[in-house]
């Protein structure tokens, strides 16, 4: 027999605890046909030549369209003082028309020494309207051309419920805005085009290929602060139909897109989106996930909602909406058959999580709802054990941990550090740990999530949190399989099983046989999606390959 694709001389490591290793992967029509086959030949054959084969790595939150628009921004990440901040968009203003937006993104407060203030950036812009993004995402900072045109330095802005606008001792707008106050601005911004947003999605794409990616989840579009377009899932589909689009996404509408629909007495109740889409709408290509709705805000940008004070500033945070309309919401979804991801990261905003996952399965009981909290960062041994008990699986960044570990260790104190993003304690209770990035706001690659996962150290060598340490097989695990699963496509997907989609990499090394400080920069030599190679064509002697496998 011939098949598509063979691979042969390989390490690989299925995920599978039926067949745990093999030699030799066959691939037919674009699913795993068979492991340590006989007698078969391959149209293409690959000498992998030792290298390990892995199924393909999937990030269960982060954002695509952000990311890949941010890569055509001013890039602010990483800078450690003010100075170099205002110089870069000085830079970029002097390639600019006078009136156009000087738009950055990345900044990091803790970092530089506070966040940015308008009159500098007015100064530094030339007098054009500048927006930089903070890496938090929950926080936004302008200058004074902007907080004039949204009416906030005449008074006439309407401030949403969950958001801030800061003020100097004298009461002065600074220019930054946080959580919902962002809202403000966004109108001046958004929508984005549509064909803008699909070359954005296409740029992000080619990058998360070249990392291993071969799925990812895209937490929130269509609308509130984090969406770029009430069609943003058209843009998804604008980059697949141009071949852009290299992985497989599931994506997140976020709560403000949904609204009372019309339909039979018989109907359930609830919220969803016109003709009743709801969670599982699509195929293995591109399909409709959770809706994402935001209960908090951000650590490091400590407006997160937190049962105890942040030790360096004498605030407990707030939520994103009077808890009683989030909890209406959340209930009207899940009563309408879609799946919840609420992104709660203190551990007040967990507490509501719970509360109102309990409510929803008590009125409405689904057997398979799969409710998760995104983030999770802050967290009690009592809420891990409710968590466990009403089947609720966290999402946490552990790739926090080394970025910005630090700062959110300063936010919670001595004492609490070493609860910041549990891994080993969901374990322990019974949870899964989908791997995930949070991207941009974090780097995306998934080998670097995976040490930061065995490792815990942050940027200053400090362990957050010993005995939250994994194993490398279980950080693997939570990037393929339990990433899968919490998409509801485990039994399509996240092992190399026969009859399970052809998602792999190759990459140089072995991860959970190397020291765990070089996992993170194992080289991924090819990826493949479908069994067509979406990555490393030329080094596996693919150029040319077109269309999917099979």
């Amino acid at each position: 027999m011939e098949v598509n694709l063979l691979i042969r001389n390989a390490t690989i490591v299925t995920m599978d605890d039926g067949q745990p290793r093999a030699r030799t992967l066959a691939v037919h029509h674009g699913r795993v046909l068979a492991l340590d086959p006989d007698g078969l030949r391959g149209r293409t054959e690959i000498d992998a030549q030792g290298a390990a084969l892995v199924p393909g790595f999937s990030d269960a939150h982060n954002h695509m369209a952000w990311f890949g628009a941010a890569l055509d921004e001013v890039d602010l990440t990483g800078l450690g003082d003010l100075a170099t901040l205002y110089d870069r968009v000085a830079e970029r203003a002097a390639t600019l028309a006078p009136d156009a937006f000087v738009i950055g993104a990345g900044y990091d407060d803790t970092a530089i020494g506070g966040h940015p203030h308008r009159r500098e950036l007015d100064r530094a812009a030339g007098g054009r309207p500048v927006v930089l993004k903070h890496r938090s995402g929950h926080v936004t900072t302008v200058n004074s051309p902007v907080l004039e045109r949204i009416g906030v330095l005449d008074g006439s802005a309407a401030v949403p419920t969950g958001g801030v606008v800061v003020r100097d001792e004298s009461g002065d707008p600074t220019g930054t805005l946080e959580e919902q106050a962002q809202n403000l601005v966004n109108v001046l911004l958004v929508p984005f085009a549509t064909g803008d947003l699909a070359r954005a999605i296409g740029k992000a794409s080619a990058v998360y290929a070249a990392e291993g990616l071969t799925h990812v989840t895209e937490c929130g579009i269509g609308g509130g602060w984090v969406g770029r377009s009430p069609r943003e899932l058209a843009a998804y589909q604008h980059a697949r139909a141009a071949g852009d689009l290299t992985v497989r996404v599931q994506l997140m509408p976020v709560a403000d897109v949904l609204h009372p629909l019309p339909g039979h007495a018989e109907d359930p109740a609830g919220i969803g989106l016109d003709l009743g889409l709801r969670t599982g709408f699509g195929d293995d290509r591109l399909r409709i996930g959770p809706v994402k709705i935001f209960l908090d805000g951000s650590l490091v940008a400590r407006t997160a909602a937190m049962l105890h004070p942040f030790c360096d500033r004498h605030s407990h945070g707030y939520f994103q909406d009077d808890p009683d309309e989030m909890r209406a919401r959340i209930v009207g979804a899940h009563a309408a058959g879609w799946r919840i991801a609420a992104h709660a990261i203190g551990d007040r905003a967990v507490d509501l999580a719970l509360d109102v996952f309990a409510e929803m399965q008590r009125v409405h009981p689904r057997a398979d709802a799969r409710p998760r909290i995104e983030h999770a960062a802050v967290t009690t041994p009592e809420q891990i054990a409710r968590m466990a008990q009403l089947g609720v699986t966290p999402v946490p960044q552990l790739r926090f941990l080394y970025e910005i570990g630090d700062t959110m260790a300063e936010a919670v104190g001595p004492e609490r550090s070493d609860a910041l993003y549990r891994h080993g304690s969901f374990l322990r209770a019974g949870l899964r740990v989908p791997g995930s990035s949070d991207r941009p706001v974090a780097s995306g690659a998934p080998l670097l999530g995976m040490q930061s996962m065995v490792e815990r150290y942050s940027a200053s060598g400090a362990v957050l949190g010993p005995d939250e340490r994994v194993d490398a097989s279980t950080a693997l695990r939570a990037y393929t399989l339990d990433a899968a699963w919490i998409a509801g496509e485990e039994h399509e997907r996240g092992s190399l099983t026969p009859g399970k989609l052809a998602d792999f990499v190759l990459l140089e090394e072995d991860i959970t046989a190397v020291p765990a400080d070089r996992i993170g920069t194992t080289g991924v030599v090819a990826t493949f999606v479908g069994g067509r190679c979406t990555h490393g064509a030329e080094a596996m002697g693919l150029a040319g390959q077109e269309g999917e496998d099979g």
